[in-house]
């Protein structure tokens, strides 16, 4: 058993509270601040009282300010006084009790009066007053009723007898008295007078228009005389207006359809006339599905009744082009297609571009004889025409074979190179683009899920188809030529899967390179078909990026090329010269500068370069970097063997096929293939020259070229078209060289050695420095104030933020409090009236 707990005892309680009320009133604890004198003007911060007393007093402060600011917070509603005057500071108040008073009585009064009809008053309905509405004062609307009296009206309106059985005056029987006319006798009258004065007022209106007519004839003769005095001119505006009034609306246009909807349709265009090819390759005849439209009288009932059955068959034109070939005026679209050779090839060429048919250009042609020729044949009632379904066997025959003869309106994506091929081959240029055309309009990404893999798959079997063709003797450059617009397309549908594709050439024929160069030492130039591949990454990718995936390893490449492939025939100089061409084209955008292209034409140059025999640089004034040799039997190679050979030597471009097999039969030949190479290469300097002009080492780079040039070049013995471009090129030089200094480090003073002696500073001033004028005095005093004043708002701030967060506290806690009161509360209610529902239960169960 625990010790019970103490009791307190009242005394306690009582010397406790003294205690307390002691320690407040004890002067001993009362702080006071004193001060020494009064200042006007600035507030007195010495307070006296107990600690605490200056922090309560700001608690204070901030719930009569801050805490009344956060209660009203988010809250517009406030009370606005709108008595008369209220505001108004000039009035008296007992002048405003009057009007408040005054203005109050009004207002009951109008309330009274609301009601109180009048008869001053005048009552309207819908404007008009009800006195003069009960006078029934309405015009007569009726042509027929003008002029009739209203009895008259009513009575023959709303019949009733009454003035019909009226008696007349002057009107007897045969007795001589008077008697009443008869309804029917009366109603005749009426109708009379209603004809007559409808008769008159008829007359009267052709009289006026016949006035109106002779009026307008004297105003016409009369407005000619008038017109040759006084013709206005029309200003820009009229003219304008009047121009405006005769311009054609705008129509609307049809809806834009997505490419979705539009690679849809294509496909179904091809599906239809693919079918209809295979009909015609069966035998069978393709009809006409377009209805023309009869002719309708004007006075056609359209009941659908036909007098004479229209039994004729329906005309079949034929039109002949300029071999004589039949052509079909009323066949669908692509029905006539590939019935001529020349049709085939052109008109499938513009399906491709436009995506239409060929013959639209026939249709009109075949609708205007064929209207020419129905006309003639409308008198010629013997004559039967021959319709689709009297064509004779052989016409069928011929109109299958024709079938055959076409080129398919629908493909399968190919799987696999070989499939590409063996779809390719053995057609013409143009029959192989409308193939791979048709082939990615009939497997477009959006029609179906796996169209996008085989498309991207497409794009390098038509790469390597295009290797392929470059490496055949001789190469199928126009092939290749055309096989770029699909390439083209392709890249722009997917060019991940291209960039890759083409990644994948570039690399391989790299790695390629460094092997034999680690082999042998030396490699060969590339071949036509990675040439061809370097130009093909030029047109489908940007060549101005400081930094691409695809072209910046292809001019890597390019570089590597022109520095490591020894130059060993003419060949080899026109792969370089080509190479050259590629690099030019990559860096022309960018004006990015390439070494190695300035290097390879300068040593290009020195192979046309006669007197070798005197070697070092310093007697030829420029040096030969690999992979030009300065002397030597392949450092001959653009010498010409006999300079009278370049009077009859005309400018040629350099034939792609010279870099594989270059065949030359004659020494005339031979010197003006060399006078050629010569020829490009200037041009590329030319181009070069006017590309670099703004680099700052620009004299420095083109320096030993206007050496070789101008000195060692045996530009006398060559042709003058080639003298001219020595010119010009020399000429470009000399107007960019400028005196413009190389780049170097900026000359800095050594930095010398530590030392071990002290740094002695003589120090006059001590302890804090003072400002020397009124200005800067004043200066730090404000910087001074305005720190001062900076740190006691941050403080003030910060304590104004902990009240602020205190309160929300108390605010959460409050409602956190009434929160758990409510809900033992609702407990306590529970568990009460669970009790008492207990207790029921055992006294009903107690009574069984």
């Amino acid at each position: 058993m625990g010790k019970p707990p103490k009791k307190k005892n009242l005394a306690d309680k009582v010397r406790k509270t003294k205690t307390s009320t002691e320690i407040k009133n004890n002067p001993f604890e009362v702080k006071i601040n004193r001060k020494k004198f009064d200042i006007l003007g600035r507030k007195s911060k010495h307070d006296v009282g107990l600690p605490g007393v200056s922090r309560s007093k700001a608690i204070n402060k901030r719930k009569e300010t801050l805490l009344k600011e956060y209660k009203t917070k988010d809250k517009a509603n406030k009370f606005i006084d709108k008595r008369f005057g209220e505001y108004d500071t000039k009035m008296d108040p007992e002048e405003k009790i009057l009007q408040r008073f005054s203005m109050e009585r009004q207002r009951t009064q109008d309330k009274k009066d609301m009601y109180n009809l009048n008869e001053e008053e005048e009552l309207t309905h819908y404007g008009q007053s009800l006195s003069e509405m009960e006078k029934l004062n309405d015009m007569v609307d009726s042509d027929d009723d003008e002029g009739k009296p209203a009895a008259e009206l009513t009575a023959s309106h709303f019949g009733g007898g009454g003035l019909l059985r009226k008696k007349t005056q002057g009107e007897k029987d045969n007795g001589g008295n008077q008697r009443a006319k008869s309804r029917q006798e009366l109603i005749e009258e009426l109708i009379l007078k209603s004809k007559q004065e409808k008769r008159e007022r008829q007359n009267q209106k052709e009289e006026s228009q016949v006035l109106t007519e002779k009026l307008d004839q004297d105003w016409k003769s009369i407005q000619g005389l008038l017109a040759h005095k006084n013709a206005p001119k029309l200003d820009e505006y009229d003219m304008m207006v009047r121009e405006l009034g005769f311009e054609m609306k705008a129509q609307p246009s049809e809806k834009m359809k997505t490419p979705e909807e539009v690679a849809r349709e294509e496909r179904e265009r091809l599906q239809k006339l693919e079918a209809d090819r295979l009909r015609r390759m069966m035998g069978d005849v393709v009809e006409d599905c377009t209805k023309t439209q009869a002719h309708m009288s004007a006075d056609d009932l359209n009941d659908g009744f036909i007098l004479d059955g229209d039994e004729k068959p329906t005309l079949a034109y034929q039109v002949r082009d300029q071999e004589g070939a039949k052509i079909e005026g009323d066949e669908d679209e692509g029905g006539g297609e590939g019935e001529s050779g020349e049709e085939e090839s052109g008109g499938e060429e513009e399906e491709e571009g436009s995506g239409e048919d060929s013959h639209s250009d026939l249709d009109s042609e075949q609708e205007s004889e064929g209207g020419e020729e129905e006309e003639e044949e409308e008198g010629e009632k013997d004559e039967v025409p021959a319709t689709k379904s009297q064509l004779s066997e052989e016409e069928r025959k011929a109109q299958a074979e024709a079938a055959k003869g076409e080129l398919p309106y629908t493909f399968k994506a190919p799987e696999s190179y070989s499939d590409l091929k063996g779809l390719l081959q053995g057609h013409p240029a143009d029959h192989q683009c409308i193939i791979l055309a048709r082939t990615q309009k009939c497997n477009h990404p959006s029609l179906a899920v796996g169209n996008k893999l085989k498309l991207q798959k497409l794009f390098g079997f038509l790469l390597e188809y295009v290797g392929e063709l470059a490496s055949r003797s001789p190469p199928e450059l126009s092939t290749i030529d055309k096989m770029i617009t699909q390439l083209y397309g392709l890249c722009q549908l997917f060019p991940e899967a291209a960039s890759k594709a083409m990644q994948t050439t570039l690399v391989d024929s790299a790695h390629r390179m460094e092997e034999i160069l680690e082999v042998k030492g030396r490699a060969a130039f590339p071949q036509l078909d990675m040439l061809i591949y370097l130009k093909i990454t030029a047109l489908l990718f940007p060549t101005s990026d400081f930094r691409h995936p695809v072209t910046t390893p292809a001019l890597l490449y390019i570089s590597q090329a022109l520095t490591k492939c020894p130059v060993m025939s003419l060949e080899d100089v026109t792969s370089g010269l080509v190479l050259c061409c590629l690099a030019v084209e990559y860096v022309s955008f960018s004006k990015r500068f390439c070494p190695e292209l300035i290097n390879f034409l300068l040593g290009v140059l020195h192979l046309a370069v006669q007197d070798k025999t005197s070697t070092g640089t310093s007697y030829l004034g420029y040096s030969v970097v690999p992979p030009f040799r300065q002397n030597g039997k392949v450092s001959d190679l653009l010498v010409l063997s006999d300079p009278e050979s370049s009077q009859t030597w005309s400018k040629k471009t350099l034939p792609l096929s010279a870099t594989q097999t270059l065949t030359l039969t004659t020494d005339l030949d031979t010197d003006h293939y060399r006078l050629s190479a010569v020829a490009t290469c200037m041009d590329l300097l030319k181009h070069c020259s006017s590309l670099y002009r703004e680099l700052t080492s620009y004299s420095h780079i083109f320096q030993p070229i206007t050496t070789l040039l101008s000195k060692h070049l045996p530009i006398k013995t060559y042709p003058a078209a080639l003298q001219d471009l020595h010119g010009e090129i020399l000429a470009t030089i000399s107007g960019s060289l400028t005196s413009r200094p190389l780049l170097v480090f900026q000359k800095k003073k050594p930095i010398p050695l530590k030392l071990f002696t002290p740094k002695i500073v003589e120090v006059l001033d001590y302890g804090k420095k003072r400002g020397n004028t009124k200005e800067e005095r004043e200066k730090e005093r404000l910087n001074h104030k305005y720190k001062k004043e900076f740190k006691g708002a941050l403080r003030e701030i910060r304590k104004d933020t902990r009240f602020l967060a205190r309160e929300k506290l108390n605010e959460v806690m409050g409602r956190d409090a009434e929160r758990k009161r409510k809900v033992k509360e609702l407990f306590g209610s529970l568990a009460t009236q669970e009790g008492e529902w207990k207790a029921l239960k055992r006294r009903k169960n107690s009574r069984h």
